[in-house]
């Protein structure tokens, strides 16, 4: 019964990669006061656990609405997560999670909870991909205690994300911009193998 959770988190906090959001948060709240910062990091993580739950919930009956099969939608998954590995290793601006015009829009507004932060930060394509895939096969009545063991999974993923804004101009001093992309990069490897590994799933499932 741990044994899903405990993937689901590893996967789960690869793909969001809360350390990723020191440099951003840094950069988007430099200057303001203290009080802001606190406001936007749980507005923000308020926001993305309100859209995950959402996906989720509704996510398995929307695909089944639409005639998606959880082979097709994990193949994809995998594609686009093999998209962000790669974006992740050779330490680019993320094109999966925001435009250059986005980040110049989001740099102009007072609150940037909502976005870029919760979205597409950190519920992000990925994120919703991941969610979905995990939480898809999972049948509330029948496994309530799985279902609530990856609710809580993403849950710590969300506050480690919390804690990494909450103290992102201390981090920042510590680690710097380069500490900050060596962890991104590691965590790119690791998220490239997951991905090739659901593509391969997929696949298997799709033809069996």
């Amino acid at each position: 019964m741990l044994e899903q959770p405990l993937k689901f988190f590893v996967v789960f906090f690869v793909v969001v990669e809360p350390v990723s959001l020191i440099p951003v948060f840094s950069a988007l709240t430099q200057g303001a006061t203290k009080s802001y910062k606190h406001r936007m990091a749980v507005k923000a993580v308020m926001v993305a656990a309100v859209i995950l739950l959402l996906f989720a919930l509704a996510g398995a009956p929307f695909l089944k609405l639409m005639g998606i099969s959880l082979e097709a939608f994990r193949i994809f998954d995998g594609l686009l997560l093999v998209l962000l590995a790669l974006e992740m290793v050779f330490a680019r601006e993320s094109g999966t999670r925001t435009s250059s015009g986005e980040a110049a829009e989001s740099r102009r507004r007072a609150d940037i909870s909502v976005f870029p932060i919760a979205f597409p930060f950190i519920a992000g394509p990925g994120a919703l991909a991941t969610i979905l895939l995990w939480f898809g096969p999972v049948h509330i009545a029948s496994q309530t205690v799985l279902f609530l063991g990856l609710l809580l999974a993403a849950a710590l993923v969300l506050g480690t994300a919390l804690a990494m804004m909450w103290l992102a101009d201390r981090l920042m001093s510590v680690i710097g911009v380069t500490g900050a992309n060596v962890a991104g990069r590691l965590s790119g490897v690791i998220l490239g193998a997951l991905a090739v590994q659901f593509v391969i799933d997929g696949v298997r499932q799709a033809f069996l």
